[in-house]
């Protein structure tokens, strides 16, 4: 069934053994996260990747902001990264705007800061009932195809451009320290290398370097998606609701009738079918076709989805020896289809902002940091989490330590592994802005 991943991290102890970290496959998997918290990973990477996901940025008022507007490059436009209330408004005769940029849409987010804590708690805990409590991927593909509705207003080819841009260069920063110890541990690599250039399919990697590359998948699916974008936001405009309604199809013959190929491509079907919908339903919020809805139908019919996916999960625990969503494409698909459609006609309908968490300084601060340097959190949370096991296990060598800290926790280990995370986006955050043609900064 394409990559459909999951990776849990055991906690670092000498009691228990050496904590290891351990990449599962499960059913027709390929990489780290099924469909959903996958690696639930966030994005919109997220970018993605989403990756990976913002709501679109405004254009600066000094020249250098416009041009760099009118070139594509978003505020919102990494695999997950800081979002800001719609467009700014157009600008008079003359390139200036009379009023500043319009706030960030704080419940956005908010939803993409959950959505990456829900990622290293999954791959720290490897809870099979994190994707029921909040399907982060569905979450974050919803966010991304929210903006690039937005951002298709603009010429398709610069909208393009701009993504590649802002994604490319952080996943080459990352990937070059991943393939570098991969090398060293006697890898060889062969032609497909090349996807480590541009991930349009799974960048190869050995069984050594697993956990660390397989999060891969998000970026891939959300580069596909972008790519695709143009067409398919065509297309929903023509016919909004059949084509959302529409696009559940392709898991359902993926899972009743032909599994598709195998390798690569295959791979990529299973993740675009699955997170079609939560694509798509971005482009209805956008487009205000979740507004116009009558309530009723939307909350019957997103609680029939839900129930759906559940049903599926738990009706089908034996073939894949779980109901973690992350290994059943179709009930990851349906359940994350009723759960972010509430939560994105919940903001339409109730006009959800969260302005108020600017009262909340440090939270709000933290949701700030988060957003901005999504696409590094989500890159290097596997790395945190393998590195936190050797750290801990130095740890038992001091008596106070031993005595003192709870060593053989995972929770300690999910705090250690937050830790390394802080030193990763000190580090090599700033990549995030080089990419998006800002200064660099250790924190923004």
């Amino acid at each position: 069934m394409g990559a459909h991943r999951r990776t849990a991290v055991g906690a670092g102890s000498r009691a228990a053994g050496a904590a290891g970290t351990s990449a599962g496959t499960g059913g027709r998997t390929t990489g780290v996260a099924g469909t959903g918290g996958r690696t639930t990973g966030v994005a919109g990477a997220a970018a993605g990747v989403g990756t990976a996901a913002r709501v679109g940025g405004a254009a600066g008022a000094d020249a250098a902001a416009r041009a760099d507007a009118a070139a594509g490059a978003d505020a919102a436009a990494d695999v997950y990264p800081a979002a800001r209330a719609g467009a700014g408004a157009s600008a008079p005769p003359g390139g200036r705007h009379p009023h500043p940029a319009p706030a960030r849409d704080r419940y956005f987010d908010t939803l993409r800061a959950l959505a990456l804590v829900r990622v290293v708690a999954y791959h720290t805990f490897g809870w099979p009932w994190a994707g029921l409590a909040f399907p982060s991927m569905g979450i974050m593909f919803a966010l991304a195809g929210t903006l690039m509705a937005k951002s298709l207003a603009r010429p398709a080819p610069t909208v393009l451009k701009s993504r590649l841009r802002r994604l490319l260069p952080p996943f080459w920063f990352w990937g070059f320290f991943v393939v570098l110890a991969m090398l060293v541990h006697g890898w060889l690599p062969g032609r497909e290398i090349a996807y480590w250039i541009v991930p349009l399919g799974d960048p190869p990697g050995d069984a050594w370097g697993a956990q660390a590359w397989e999060i891969c998948w998000y970026l891939r699916t959300y580069l596909w998606f972008v790519l695709l974008s143009p067409l398919l936001l065509r297309l929903f405009r023509r016919a909004p609701l059949p084509v959302l309604f529409l696009s559940l199809l392709p898991v359902l013959v993926l899972n009743f009738a032909w599994p598709g190929p195998d390798g690569r491509l295959g791979s990529a079907l299973w993740d675009l079918s699955t997170y079609l919908f939560c694509w798509v339903l971005g482009f209805a919020h956008r487009d205000g076709v979740l507004q116009r809805a009558r309530p009723a139908a939307v909350v019957v019919l997103s609680l029939a989805a839900l129930c759906c996916g559940a049903w599926y999960a738990f009706a089908h625990q034996a073939d894949h020896g779980t109901y973690d969503l992350d290994e059943n494409p179709l009930a990851q698909a349906f359940w994350s289809a009723g759960f972010v459609t509430l939560l994105m006609w919940a903001k339409a309908y109730f006009r959800i902002d969260f302005a108020g968490l600017a009262r909340l300084r440090r939270l709000d601060r933290a949701v700030t940091v988060f957003n901005a340097r999504a696409v590094t959190v989500y890159l290097w949370h596997e790395i945190a989490l393998i590195l936190a096991v050797p750290l801990i296990d130095r740890l038992w060598d001091v008596p106070a330590f031993e005595a003192h800290l709870p060593l053989d926790s995972q929770w300690f280990m999910f705090g250690v592994g937050w830790v390394l995370i802080a030193a990763f986006v000190l580090l090599c955050g700033w990549v995030e802005d080089v990419a998006a043609r800002r200064k660099p900064r250790l924190l923004p």
